[in-house]
């Protein structure tokens, strides 16, 4: 299954906000923060990391109905999700 791009956009915009949390996160630690801070925002950047595999996901799973593609069956979508978990 291809995922479409263009159908995508949030989701790649939300990943490139987490990479720029991240790098935020080690320039933190580098600077030696707040361990509090340091976790709060480095469960954000967790947050948004699994808010954009289900969306990959669920948009995948959009794809199989309409498409009725064969090529992905219960137990790989099943792995998929708990991928994520």
């Amino acid at each position: 299954m291809q995922l479409d791009p263009t159908e995508l956009t949030p989701v790649i915009n939300r990943m490139k906000r987490a990479q720029g949390q991240l790098a935020a996160v080690v320039r933190m630690l580098e600077e030696g923060q707040d361990c509090k801070n340091v976790v709060t925002q480095l469960s954000a950047v967790s947050k948004a990391l699994d808010r954009a595999g289900f969306a990959i996901i669920a948009s995948g799973l959009e794809q199989c109905i309409v498409q009725k593609d064969a090529s992905l069956d219960k137990k790989e979508l099943e792995k998929l999700f708990l991928t994520l978990a």
